[in-house]
């Protein structure tokens, strides 16, 4: 059986790629060589043109935040948003709440 296919984005490039998994090689983009982050297999890409959807997933990929399927088929809630970023991360400086947690709150209290 082949390898599951997962996604590797390269975020200067604003690209996904599907490619087999191998935790042990880095991958490097085909646009500008420069080593890709493993986002998962439940990822889905914004548009290219949408850059501040782009922004929103730099601050979560690099927050470590990933896009695995869970029990329920999906990864659950993820920021799309600057807006959705810049609350939730305001929320985090305000609590002491670390980063990639606040990151994944669907609902702010």
């Amino acid at each position: 059986m082949p390898p599951a296919k997962t996604s590797y984005v390269c975020l200067p490039c604003r690209a996904s790629y599907k490619q087999p998994y191998d935790h042990e090689r880095e991958r490097h983009c085909p646009r500008c060589a420069r080593v890709m982050i493993h986002a998962g297999s439940a990822f889905q890409p914004p548009k290219r043109r949408d850059r501040d959807a782009w922004r929103a997933l730099s601050v979560v990929l690099n927050a470590g935040i990933r896009f695995h399927k869970s029990c329920c088929g999906g990864p659950g809630w993820r920021p799309r948003t600057l807006r959705e970023v810049k609350e939730r991360t305001a929320y985090a400086r305000r609590t002491g709440e670390p980063m990639a947690r606040a990151l994944l709150r669907y609902d702010l209290p």
